[in-house]
Parts: C-alpha cells; sequence; structure tokens
C-alpha cells in the first residue's frame, strides 16, 4: 500500500496539486553517489509505464537517464515526466536532460545504461528483452512474459545464458496477501489442494473503425513490429489526445490475446505460487469461448476454461467468479484478491463495495504462519527487489522462468479457446500431444525485420 500511495501522490504532484515525499537523488543527499547508481532506460513510455517509472523512481539506487517510443507524443511527455521529478527533488530545473531514442535499439548501444524498463504493448515484449539480455542489460519486463511459447522459452533461455537480471511486471507477488495465501495453502491449512478458481473476465466487442491518416509522429511500421501489415487506425492502436486512457491494441488478437493474458498473468502466476507448479504447467487444457463475429476488437469474451495438473489439482478459470484466486481443499478454502485496489481505471475491480483482500471458509485458517513453517519469498515492492537483485546478483521474485511458466498457461489456454477442443500438454517438452494444429499455434509468422526470429544472437 506505501508504493500505490506514493505512486498516487507522485502522479498529482506532477500535476501540481501535492507536494512528493522528501526523496533526493544521492547526488544530492543519499546513500548511494552517482557512480553506484543503476542507469535506467524506459522503452515504451504509455499509460502503464507511467506507473512502473513512477513506482521507480523514488529508489535512490537508481536513476532514469534515457527514454523511448515509436510516438514521439509519448516520447516527449515520458521525458518530461522524469525530469520534472529530478527537477521537483533537487531544486534544479534542468538538473536531468533524459536522453530520447525513437528506436530503442540505439538505446541498447549506449554502454552507460545498465538496465532498461519495457512497458511496450504486448507483441513487443519479448523482442526487445532478449535484445537487451543480449547487450548485458537488466531488465524489467511488463507481463505478458511473451505473444507466443516458442519467444518466450527463447527469452528464457537467453536470460539465462546472458546471466541479467529479469524482473517480470507480475506485481501481485509483491502484494502481501498474495505470498500469504500461497503460504498458508503450501503449509496445509486447507488440507489437500484439489480445485483453483480463478475470475478473469473477458473484453467487450468493439465497432468497425475505418482507415485513418497515420499520424507524423508515429513510426506506425515499427509499432506494428513483426505483426502483419495492417491498415492505420487510432482505434487499434492508442489514443493519440491522452496516455492514460486503455488503448485498443489491447482489444485486438493481432497485438495479443486480451484478458487471459493481459489479467491472466497475474493470477495464474500467483495461483502457481500457492500449487507449488511454478516451473512446470499443466497436463490438460480445455475451453469454451466467445468471440466477436464482426468489429476492429476480437480477443475473446466471455469464457470458461478448465486446466488439469499431475499433482491431482483441478485449475478452473472464468468471468463467473470472483476477480482474484481462490484455492479449495478438504478443510477449507482460502480466497484473495487485489481488494478494492485499482492500477488502472479500466481494472476489473468491482467498486461500491468491500473487497477483503484475503478471506478463508474460517477465519481460524489464516493465522500466522509458523517460524518452522514453510515461508515464501517476501518482496514488498516489484522494482525496489528487481533494483536490489540487479546489485546482489540473486533471484528476483519474479524470475523470467517463472514468469514464462505463468503466461504458457495463459498460451495454451488461448489456444484451447481458438480450437474449442480438450488438447494434451506436455509441460517438459512444451509441446501439444498428437496434435499437430495445436502445435502450429505455438509461434505466429514474423513480418521481417522484426520478430525475434530476425535477432542476430
Amino acid at each position: 500500500m506505501k508504493r500505490r500511495v506514493f505512486i498516487s501522490k507522485s502522479m498529482t504532484a506532477a500535476a501540481g496539486t501535492l507536494i512528493l515525499p522528501a526523496i533526493v537523488p544521492a547526488s544530492v543527499i543519499g546513500k548511494n553517489p552517482p557512480s553506484d547508481k543503476i542507469n535506467i532506460g524506459w522503452i515504451g513510455c504509455g499509460r502503464q509505464g507511467r506507473g512502473d517509472v513512477m513506482g521507480t523512481l523514488g529508489f535512490d539506487s537508481c536513476v532514469f537517464v534515457a527514454v523511448s517510443d515509436v510516438d514521439s507524443n509519448r516520447m516527449g511527455p515520458g521525458k518530461k515526466m522524469i525530469d520534472d521529478f529530478y527537477a521537483r527533488q533537487t531544486g534544479i530545473s534542468n538538473y536531468s536532460n533524459v536522453k530520447m531514442f525513437g528506436d530503442y535499439k540505439e538505446m541498447l548501444l549506449d554502454k552507460s545504461i545498465d538496465a532498461v524498463m519495457i512497458t511496450t504493448p504486448d507483441h513487443w515484449h519479448s523482442q526487445p528483452a532478449i535484445e537487451a539480455a543480449l547487450a548485458g542489460k537488466d531488465i524489467y519486463l511488463e507481463k505478458p512474459t511473451s505473444l507466443t511459447i516458442t519467444e518466450g522459452r527463447l527469452l528464457s533461455d537467453v536470460v539465462k545464458r546472458k546471466k541479467v537480471i529479469l524482473q517480470v511486471g507480475t506485481q501481485q507477488r509483491s502484494s502481501a496477501q498474495f505470498r500469504v495465501a500461497a503460504e498458508l495453502v503450501r503449509n496445509g491449512r486447507i488440507g489437500k489442494l484439489h480445485t483453483v478458481k480463478i475470475g478473469l473476465p473477458g473484453d467487450p466487442s468493439g465497432p468497425e473503425a475505418p482507415e485513418m491518416s497515420i499520424p507524423k509522429n508515429l513510426n506506425y511500421d515499427m509499432w506494428l513490429g513483426s505483426t502483419p501489415m495492417v491498415y492505420y487506425t487510432e482505434m487499434r492502436v492508442h489514443p493519440q489526445n491522452s496516455i492514460t486512457d486503455r488503448p485498443g491494441w489491447l482489444r485486438c488478437e493481432q497485438f495479443g490475446a486480451g484478458m487471459i493474458t493481459g489479467w491472466g498473468q497475474h493470477h495464474f502466476d500467483s495461483a502457481a505460487w500457492g500449487m507449488d507448479t511454478e516451473l512446470t504447467g499443466p497436463v490438460s487444457i480445455e475451453a469454451v469461448a466467445d468471440f466477436p463475429k464482426s468489429g476492429i476488437w476480437d480477443v475473446h469474451g466471455d469464457f470458461m476454461a478448465k486446466s488439469e495438473y499431475t499433482n491431482g489439482i483441478t485449475m478452473l478459470t472464468s468471468g463467473g467468479y470472483p476477480n482474484g484466486v481462490r484455492y479449495e481443499g478438504t478443510d477449507g478454502w482460502i480466497f484473495v484478491t487485489r481488494g478494492n485496489y485499482r492500477a488502472t481505471a479500466s481494472d476489473p475491480i468491482p467498486q461500491g463495495q468491500d473487497n477483503p483482500p484475503l478471506s478463508a471458509s474460517d477465519p481460524k485458517l489464516m493465522a500466522p504462519i509458523g517460524e518452522n513453517e514453510k515461508h515464501l519469498y517476501v518482496s514488498t515492492s516489484q522494482q525496489g527487489n528487481w533494483l536490489d537483485c540487479i546489485k546482489s546478483r540473486q533471484e528476483p521474485v519474479s524470475p523470467v522462468e517463472i514468469g514464462h511458466r505463468a503466461c504458457t498457461v495463459c498460451l495454451v489456454t488461448h489456444i484451447a479457446m481458438k480450437l474449442g477442443r480438450k488438447l494434451t500438454w506436455d509441460p517438459d517438452k512444451e509441446k501439444f500431444l498428437k496434435d499437430d494444429e495445436a502445435n502450429s499455434m505455438l509461434s505466429r509468422p514474423q513480418r521481417a525485420p522484426y520478430g525475434t526470429n530476425y535477432i542476430k544472437m
């Protein structure tokens, strides 16, 4: 909650209505001299990234030195947000002069940059992360980890080979209630775990959208990246007059998979923490889903999915369940959610009612974890943990392989939605058994010169 309050106050201060907490860079007063700071470049200056950056700026151990975006109308405000922050903290109007790069690859060539924060649209996650790892940069990567299972596997392998620190933006791992819920379940408080129910809604359909002239401030060819060339219309990209409104690409399958990856990776990751399946996956998946028959927005709507694991656990996912993760065992149940917290105005969190972050069939099940019981990784800030691990070179709370595995659950579920039949999955080989059609969906065609297929390893 402290991090959320800080972000909220920081954002409001940017509008000139509140004064930020007195967090002064070390070059003025602090424990970390400039030579010890982590120099960070920010790739993708949109809505989600602004919250991530504001959640990182308050740490004395780092300094943002560069921004990159294919839309100059987003890159400019991104630079200004950072420059204004440092100006407020130091009282020096020109304290920082953040560099701007229209192509993030030029940023990666800058040897003074130690790490990058990647908050691009989903179809631009894996490629810059892989290229950053190859350049020796540490990485904060927004979820979903990848758009396909093939590129997710490549990302995880490259990160491990290059020994860089990658933190996935599955920030529920740094929310105490999700860790405590997983600890309670793994310590047997609800007996033998047999069922996990995840509440995850779909997206609404949208209208047809006519072709529009490409804004001069947008490199549309690069924005499309490895995906097919389609005509520009604002509804499939992002608003030109707002950075904080929800972008249209979130509802286009060309650039993602909808809520199954958008929020799914958060909840599947949290569920796996309690199920003790973080480094594996389901062995069978089946799903039904509604898909729009017209309109530019074509991601899934209402759906129901069922996954089965070798440890006997069945996971059910649907918009019909409350948003969160409910663990059911032989001796009771535990439900965990974000409570009333909303990262953005469009988050699928019910308003106007009390949403306790942690509840159980019997309050006694939530008694504190004992000293001799199993304890899980403790992090109080996703960004702070990333910075600490860059310094220590220890594994972060949301490392790349665990992120890839959670994203894989999203993607195999999406494939099951599209095919409408039960699929058998081998989580070790990361292949469907005896199903060529399903296996053909483990990757997507890539439009040269963009895409992970064209990276020089």
